[in-house]
């Protein structure tokens, strides 16, 4: 049985950057791994520890040395290692002196293929200890840091000065220089309440002695500690925490020792629209606040601490009088918005520039009202409330509000518009209007939510692709990608049957007034329904079945959809690889027809009794599928295109297409042609 070993790397750091950190230890733990894996080694348990002043790994039971390793490399033929002296050629001592031997330690290797020049060795397995110093730089070098700093005299580079490095194997030093330190065992606690040195004794003992000394190493540990800890102080308060998962993990990367601390905050700040509160503490102050069972925002607040203060009222205090000029001057900000109507600030629109070529926000608003508009009248939606929501869309851009705290744009719009007397719906689109936000977000709720949403990203989709910004395989800085995911999950999973061609012409003459000529679309179009390969692909859907539909270039999303869940369906349905196959074959022969098939099948001209069961089959089904493809009902389509299977093969086993009477032939093409039409209009089932 092989010796096993604990290591246990800690780079002991001053602050790092709290949103990375996360980030950090998870790179420099997946390097060390890998590291190994390429020496081939693998430890039994690999525990990650990450906190502000340190990145750490623990490898435990990893074999204590490599396997013996056989190297085996061939060199020239034989025939080709000597000169006509029977000496050793140029090629045969150039080998040697790559594999760092004389000519004479070389073997000979026979194979079927002839004799050749070998060097075999075997190479002991290195000490895995002997291993981890290099393994760790090349980690450390591997880190996804933009800015690298210098700290003190040393060229050594890192995100933060590097004041320690502990390295050891069980209970061994690991001499070795990291960063231009000095590997040893000496850590360091609490800055403030552990501030003398700590000697770890062994990888095992390393979380234990660090809580000893107030630092809770692994981060998780930390967050689940400050989340148990805040929902437990917000019941005692009578409410529940807001807890968003980016705040959690950045509240961790910034304390070692988590103490949860009350605070208020005087009433009459409720009067403000609580998403400028929660937004105000937790965006400046890394504070959680509190709802009550209703939802709504109470004067409380919990902070995370990173010390065990002797007076925490204090420190409540200090929390309590930073938040209040801020919510003071959302407060102001509040009043002084509502003073001028969403409406009026539409003219201000004019002064503040979307994007030089495609003109102001004023502009762009417009744009976007009249192709509101044009969806509102496919979907039979109302079109006042949609032209209404698209005129004062960007109107709370220009709110000091919004100025002041810009993540605040839409819902602010949705506060003022309620308080102009709006209608709701209106107000409700302007903040459904950037929905989804990122990936797995939620949807527009409302008709005009939705309408408005579209309207936004087709806009700013077809005007960059119309100016030439579109986007690049590293650089996308409009988020178009976003934007096209956004209006396709639209369109599939709130079942809008919108064309995308239409919607790009129609933002392609909102366009044109501004560009002098109206846009070419079709490059816009194939970049959207490029995302929608991408779209499906993210859920498993094989690239195959989709390029089966993609084959037919619907501009419909919907409908794209409607067609790939038949083309699913069918794919596992036993007649599915015989059909597959028909297909393609039908394909290869009608490619090859240089003639015009007839349209029209000869009934006289079917002589063969397959042929005739074909041609009966395929009547019958055009009979039963035809008013399902007139619903979009596909699925249904294809399940009764199945049964063609038994004809299909019938007719291909026992009738010749390509006979030589002329008639028949074309006759046959003609049977064939409707056949594969039939099932084109679903997908191309070829493809599979």
């Amino acid at each position: 049985m092989t010796d096993k070993i604990d290591l246990l790397v800690e780079i002991g750091t001053e602050e790092l950057p709290p949103k990375a950190l996360k980030k950090l230890s998870d790179a420099f733990t997946a390097g060390i791994v890998t590291g190994y894996q390429a020496a081939g080694l693998a430890a039994d348990e690999v525990i990650e520890y990450a906190a502000p002043r340190r990145l750490a790994v623990w490898l435990k039971g990893i074999p204590a040395q490599q396997a013996d390793q056989h190297i085996e490399k061939r060199g020239p033929a034989v025939q080709a290692a000597f000169d006509k002296e029977g000496n050793p050629s140029k090629a045969a001592l150039g080998f040697a002196a790559s594999c760092g031997v004389e000519f004479a330690a070389l073997e000979r290797l026979e194979t079927d293929k002839g004799a050749w020049l070998v060097f075999r060795q075997q190479q002991p397995g290195q000490k895995t200890a002997d291993l981890f110093p290099k393994i760790v730089d090349q980690s450390l070098a591997n880190l996804p840091i933009p800015k690298r700093m210098r700290w003190g005299d040393g060229a050594a580079e890192f995100v933060r000065p590097v004041h320690w490095i502990v390295l050891l194997a069980d209970e061994a030093i690991i001499d070795a220089e990291i960063l231009g330190i000095q590997t040893g065992r000496e850590s360091r606690g609490h800055r403030f309440h552990a501030p003398a040195p700590i000697n770890i004794h062994k990888p095992e003992d390393y979380a234990v002695q660090l809580g000893e000394a107030y630092v809770i190493a692994r981060f998780e540990a930390r967050s689940d500690m400050i989340s148990k800890r805040v929902q437990e102080l917000a019941t005692e308060l009578g409410g529940q925490a807001i807890m968003p998962a980016a705040l959690l993990d950045e509240v961790a990367a910034l304390v070692e020792w988590p103490v949860p601390i009350a605070g208020r905050f005087e009433e009459k700040f409720l009067e403000v629209p609580q998403e400028a509160l929660i937004h105000t503490m937790q965006g400046d102050q890394k504070y959680f606040g509190l709802t009550d069972a209703h939802g709504k925002l109470m004067p409380n607040f919990i902070t995370i601490s990173n010390i065990e203060s002797k007076d925490p009222s204090k420190v409540s205090e200090g929390n309590e009088r930073v938040i209040r000029p801020r919510f003071s001057d959302a407060a102001f900000f509040w009043e002084q918005d509502k003073k001028q109507t969403l409406a009026a600030r539409r003219e201000k629109l004019k002064t503040v520039v979307f994007q030089q070529q495609l003109g102001s926000l004023h502009d762009k608003s417009t744009r976007v009202a009249n192709l509101a508009q044009y969806i509102a009248q496919q979907l039979k939606a109302d079109e006042s409330l949609a032209v209404r929501a698209a005129e004062l869309g960007k109107c709370d851009l220009v709110t000091n509000m919004v100025f002041e705290f810009t993540d605040l744009q839409g819902t602010m719009g949705r506060y003022y518009a309620q308080h102009d007397g709006e209608a709701a719906e209106v107000a409700q689109a302007l903040e459904e209007q950037y929905l989804p936000r990122f990936a797995g977000d939620q949807l527009p709720s409302t008709e005009t939510g939705r309408i408005l949403a579209l309207a936004e990203r087709i806009d700013t989709l077809a005007g960059i692709f119309a100016i030439g910004q579109k986007p690049t395989g590293t650089k996308d800085p409009f988020g178009l990608r976003r934007l096209a995911v956004g209006v396709l999950r639209m369109l599939i999973e709130q079942k809008l049957a919108l064309d995308l061609a239409d919607l790009l012409d129609q933002a392609a003459d909102n366009l044109t007034a501004q560009l002098g000529k109206k846009p070419d679309m079709q490059e816009a179009l194939d970049y959207i329904l490029e995302r929608l390969r991408a779209y499906y692909q993210e859920q498993g859907i094989n690239a195959e079945l989709v390029e089966a539909v993609a084959a037919l270039k619907p501009t419909q999303a919907l409908d794209f959809e409607q067609r790939l869940k038949a083309v699913v369906a069918f794919r596992q349905l036993t007649a599915a690889e015989s059909l597959a196959a028909a297909n393609k074959r039908i394909s290869n022969i009608l490619k090859k027809v240089e003639t015009a098939i007839p349209a029209e099948v000869n009934p006289s001209l079917l002589k063969e009794s397959a042929e005739q069961a074909l041609a009966a089959s395929l009547q019958a089904q055009q009979t039963k599928v035809l008013p399902l493809f007139a619903t979009g009902d596909y699925e249904q389509a294809l399940l009764s295109l199945a049964h063609l299977r038994e004809p299909v093969d019938n007719f291909f086993n026992d009738v010749m297409v390509n006979t030589e009477d002329e008639a028949l032939r074309n006759n046959r093409l003609a049977l064939l042609n409707q056949l594969r039409g039939l099932f084109l209009r679903v997908a191309d089932l070829s493809v599979l």
